[in-house]
Parts: structure tokens; sequence; C-alpha cells
């Protein structure tokens, strides 16, 4: 540990299992204050862990703002948001049914901006703040499959420039992050030919793991990266190098 967070307030979404609490174990370790693991599931060993874990539906506004309050009423303060939280359904465009449309942009995409913009006036008070936002190598690339998944994780990349450029004088960085294949309870029922083709296509024959995808979030959420805003962070074992 060398403290890259001491002092810092976090909210992370998706924060029980996978990426997403790889994030607030680290982040916990490099000296953050708190870090509030926000999720629908259940986190696993959570009496044992020093995060916060709290219920958040990120689809639901209010639900947004009482987690948000309640951080601001015990802290006083909110440095880091991680808008990490989401599902992927592998529908191509043909067989992609309103229901599954609205629902993958609302988990993936509009709770992004309930999130933001119920964080934003908070680090716009304090004249500080970090938001990453992750996205994936799809926000970037082309895939035959996903339809909705790729709508919204390419929406990512440019809501994140948006607000990057929008309040970066107001002391606000925002960034993407964008995984690559990456080992966690999201893709475990993939298909064994969906994952064989995206190790192959990676210049390091391997999937990433989530402590990985962690270290990628804890350089933009530090003060190392005071001068990293509106970029996008690419963590793939170089997919997209050729």
């Amino acid at each position: 540990m060398v403290d890259r967070l001491k002092g810092k307030i976090a909210l992370i979404t998706g924060g029980a299992r996978g990426q997403g609490r790889e994030m607030a174990e680290l982040f916990m370790r490099e000296g953050a204050t708190a870090v509030i693991a926000a999720d629908v599931l259940d986190a696993e060993g959570a009496e044992t862990s020093p995060v916060t874990f709290v219920k958040l539906d990120i689809t639901k506004k209010d639900e947004w703002k009482s987690v948000i309050d309640a951080i601001i009423a015990e802290h006083g303060r909110l440095d880091i948001l991680i808008n990490n939280a989401a599902i992927c359904l592998y529908e191509p465009i043909l067989e992609t049914t309103d229901e599954i449309y609205d629902r993958v942009l609302d988990v993936d995409l509009k709770s992004i901006f309930y999130g933001m913009r119920e964080v934003l006036p908070h680090m716009i008070a304090q004249k500080a703040g970090s938001i990453v936002n992750v996205s994936s190598i799809w926000g970037l690339a082309g895939v035959d499959s996903s339809y909705a998944y790729q709508a919204a994780k390419g929406a990512i990349l440019n809501v994140s420039k948006n607000v990057a450029i929008t309040h970066g004088q107001d002391g606000v960085r925002c960034n993407s992050l964008h995984p690559g294949y990456i080992l966690s309870p999201m893709n475990e029922h993939q298909a064994p030919e969906i994952n064989a083709a995206l190790i192959a296509g990676t210049a390091v024959k391997r999937p990433g793991i989530p402590i990985e995808t962690a270290y990628a979030a804890l350089f933009l959420a530090s003060d190392e990266a005071s001068y990293v805003t509106g970029t996008s962070l690419v963590v793939d074992g170089g997919y997209l190098a050729p």
C-alpha cells in the first residue's frame, strides 16, 4: 500500500463481485477513508471486508439520490465515482427486441446519466472529483452481436468526454475505461468458443483478471492522473492493437 487514495471517499457501482469488488478492495488498501460498493446483489464476505456495501438499483434515480445523500451526510464529500455496473446480452440487431434494448441501455447507460447528474453538484462544490465510466473494447470496435450492449458502451465514451469538457474548469475529471476479456462473473456463462476467440485475439494470449482493470481504475481515480481527463484507457491485452 502506498496511500494513493489517502483520505478519499469513493463510490463504486457493481461492487459486490468481479472487477467492481476488486476495485473496492484495492481502493481501501490504497488508503481511501471509505469505499462504498453499491450493488443489487449481496456481497460475499462483506462482514470481514473494510468496504461498505449498500444496495442500489442503478436504474432508479431516487435510489441514486438516497445513496449519495447518505455518503455526503456521513463523510461530507465524495471524491470518486466509478460507474462499473453493467449487463451484457448477446442478441444481434435483428434479434434485439424493444425490451432487450431498453433493459440494456437502462442498466449500462442511463444509470451513468443518473449517477453523474447526482454526483456532479457535490464535486463542483468541492472543486474536485474523478469520475470513471467503465465501457468496454466494444465501445471502440465493432462486434457481430450484442447490439444493445455495444450501443451503450460506445455512448459511454462520448458522454465521458462531454462531462470532461463541460466540467474541467470545475475541478472534475471524467474518463472512460475500456476492458477487454476479463475473467469475471459477468462472462462466466459465455460460450467457450467466444472466450477462445477473445483470448486468441490478444497480444498476450490470455484473459485479463479483475485486479488488472482495478489498477487502471485506481490510476484514473487518483491524483496521479490529475492531468488526465476526457480520455479512454484500454485494458485489453493488446486485443485492439492490430
